[in-house]
């Protein structure tokens, strides 16, 4: 007998097929005289927050799909506002506003839910995404579009959407890259928004603990290549969780079938018209006794070098850029780049992720893909072998923590 969904995720996924109508284009919520979320006014504040004590939520229900968000910051007393949406996708900092100042920022925020188109009668697949129990408090699949206004004084006036048709960059992989749902951990996945202009949107479907065959398996890919098309960009990280021996469903060995995945995805994506793009995963924090890392992914790095060049699949190599990054810190401080207080050697905090973020934002350049032309303009380039100081590092924690934390 299969186990009972978990409530939340049973909610999650009822209100994912119920119909949701889409807000008028342009859509203006003035936040002064918003009040709290209700499904009837399909607006407002959320979990419990409200201007004026700190991060606070406002979240709209809307379908599917890109969405145009302008916010307009400012307010009576002086501002410094940093805007994330959804799972704590960082889509601008450090908006700073005098007293009766406005400032506007547009960016774009990517929305789904787990429903998939059904299959035919008869044939295999599925019409809804296999979300795991740990995915139940995501803010991902839900049906409304949340933005978190937290920093030092956040002070908003105005939230106003629209829908969007713009090219997207999809991101497949796993908890290196995920949008990471609770401080003080963050994959890079969640901060590469914020180093992109408002034309082009972030689609972030990788997921803590995803392998090229569990992808598959549990729908996720088919999520992807439902919504793909021409003109769209695919980021393909693997390889943390794919060379787990005992994980025998979906280990994958680096010279072959991992290979042989990588070209399959390669192939579909290719298919749609769409560009895909490989990306080495990020080395753990684990240093030999000369202060260099240690290489633990074995020949998976390799591997998608080599598919690249098989393939002409532009490669974006994140492992040799982790390592510099690590390196550059050394082995007393590297653990200010990891998640749980530096005790978790693999996956990152808001200043780690951080620093990824524009590490692929410099491949993105150095590769020559046309995606770079939308970088923003603040971004001036990344070499991890000198990167951010981590004790200057000034970044606006989120009010979800993991318990304990």
């Amino acid at each position: 007998m299969s186990s009972p969904l978990h409530p939340r995720l049973a909610a999650v996924l009822l209100l994912a097929v119920l119909p949701t109508p889409a807000p008028a284009a342009g859509t203006a919520y003035e936040l002064d005289r918003a009040g709290a979320f209700s499904v009837t006014t399909g607006h407002g504040f959320d979990f419990g927050t409200a201007p004026g004590a700190g991060a606070f939520y406002f979240s709209i229900t809307v379908p599917e799909g890109n969405w145009r968000v302008t916010v307009e910051c400012g307010g009576p007393a002086a501002g410094d506002t940093t805007i994330k949406a959804e799972s704590r996708r960082l889509m601008a900092e450090g908006l700073r506003t005098a007293p009766e100042e406005t400032v506007a920022r547009s960016f774009l925020v990517n929305v789904r839910n787990a429903k998939l188109p059904p299959p035919p009668p008869n044939a295999p697949g599925g019409d809804t995404v296999l979300l795991t129990e740990r995915e139940a408090d995501s803010l991902t699949w839900d049906d409304k579009l949340t933005l978190e206004f937290g920093g030092p004084a956040p002070a908003v006036r105005t939230v106003a959407i629209e829908p969007a048709e713009v090219p997207t960059v999809f991101l497949l992989g796993d908890s290196t890259v995920t949008d990471q749902r609770h401080e003080d951990g963050a994959g890079w996945g969640q901060m590469l928004p914020r180093f992109f202009g408002p034309a082009i949107a972030v689609a972030n479907h990788a997921e803590s603990g995803e392998t090229l065959k569990s992808f598959v398996t549990g729908l996720r890919f088919a999520k992807v290549l439902s919504q793909l098309k021409a003109g769209d960009w695919v980021f393909l990280q693997f390889g943390h969780n794919d060379q787990k021996q005992n994980w025998p469903q979906t280990y994958a060995e680096a010279g072959t079938t991992y290979r042989a995945w990588l070209h399959v995805y390669i192939a579909e994506i290719r298919l749609r018209g769409a560009t895909p793009v490989l990306v080495t995963s990020p080395q753990r924090r684990t240093f030999d006794a000369d202060g260099r890392i240690r290489n633990t992914h074995g020949g998976y790095p390799a591997a998608v070098r080599a598919v690249a060049a098989e393939a002409a699949v532009a490669l974006i190599d994140l492992e040799t850029a982790s390592r510099a990054f690590y390196e550059a810190l050394g082995p007393a401080r590297a653990s200010l780049a990891f998640a749980d207080s530096g005790r978790d050697p693999a996956h990152h905090n808001n200043y780690g992720a951080y620093q990824l973020a524009q590490a692929v934002a410099q491949g993105i350049r150095d590769a020559g893909l046309p995606l770079a032309a939308h970088l923003c303009p603040d971004f001036a380039g990344y070499d991890p072998a000198a990167p951010d100081d981590p004790a200057a590092f000034n970044f606006a924690a989120s009010p979800a923590h993991r318990r304990g934390n």
